[in-house]
């Protein structure tokens, strides 16, 4: 690929250099090989760019009939940020994820889909080229605005909703900037300061170095050109009839969990609320076996809650 030479859009999420992209590449390819191996990857075409998809899967026959699941990470990464947890959900089911385009990964991204309404059909187009007529969604941050987002306006395929620790439920504010901001910082400190500040910070990226050194080659290489989104009102949220499953961190800085406990599942019928301790934004990463089992439990719920039909219709 060709030095990009032409002006840059505004709107358009682009890496400053094919070096820097390329130096990215390889330190998520790092990350990656801490979790389980995709077992193919391939791109699909929307109408806002074309977008990465890493599939995994089981040995085993009878867990690649069950209802897949989707996986959109958070803002300002790639899929490998899943790395804890594609082992635990593969064996149990068909795994898809998806790098959205706008932040750095391998889709690429031609025109802009943070608004709502473009955002869930980006999502509804990807999952048609896959051939996934239904699917478990799960999101995590920017990615669980996403799939919060989906579950409001374009439901129809959704077996159900996992949010973890999501945007869309508050308005981001101040603190949750300073902490990204903090631990950013902190990634330069000397090694031997970085498990006392990963654990102040609530930061599993200072203690992994894959994942420190994938972080600060992603802001070095990447600029995401979009707004933070806004939180769905108490009457969007309360529309949505997908099973809707929330875990938090404890002491996250992006939403008040205490608060979000109450709401949610008063607002969205059977809704399940949990707070995870001793973690922040990062629930999957910190503690993955705890949040990847009550995430294959609740899916199975889901399941067993669902219309009869063909477990191999999901497309798997």
């Amino acid at each position: 690929m060709p030095e990009n030479t032409t002006r840059a859009r505004r709107d358009i999420g682009r890496y400053v250099s094919d070096a820097l992209r390329d130096r990215y590449f390889a330190a998520c390819e790092a990350v990656y090989a801490l979790g389980a191996p995709a077992r193919s990857e391939t791109d699909v075409e929307t109408s806002f760019g074309t977008t990465h998809v890493y599939r995994y899967g089981s040995a085993d026959p009878a867990a690649e009939e069950r209802t897949p699941v989707v996986l959109i990470h958070g803002s300002g990464g790639c899929s490998a940020q899943w790395y804890p947890n594609t082992p635990a959900l593969s064996a149990e089911r068909p795994v898809y994820a998806l790098d959205t385009p706008g932040d750095p990964g391998r889709s690429v991204h031609r025109e802009p889909m943070w608004q709502p309404e473009r955002a869930a059909q980006w999502m509804d187009e990807a999952l048609d080229a896959l051939g996934l007529d239904r699917v478990h969604l799960v999101g995590s941050s920017y990615g669980g605005w996403l799939v919060i987002n989906q579950a409001h306006l374009r439901p129809g395929r959704l077996a159900s909703v996992t949010a973890l620790d999501p945007g869309g439920l508050e308005k981001v504010g101040l603190r949750f900037f300073v902490w990204i901001f903090a631990s950013l910082f902190a990634t330069f400190a000397p090694k031997a300061l970085r498990p006392r500040l990963a654990a102040w910070l609530e930061q599993p990226v200072l203690v992994v170095p894959e994942l420190r050194t994938m972080v600060r080659t992603g802001v070095r290489a990447f600029r995401i050109r979009r707004p933070a989104p806004l939180p769905l009102s108490d009457a969007q949220l309360g529309s949505i009839r997908t099973p809707f499953h929330l875990i938090m961190g404890k002491r996250s800085l992006l939403v008040h969990p205490q608060r979000q406990l109450e709401r949610v599942p008063r607002l969205i019928p059977g809704a399940r609320a949990e707070i995870i301790a001793a973690t922040g934004h990062g629930p999957q990463i910190d503690h993955p076996d705890l949040v990847n089992a009550r995430m294959l439990a609740f899916m199975e719920d889901a399941d067993s809650l669902a219309p009869s039909s063909d477990p191999g219709a999901a497309g798997a």
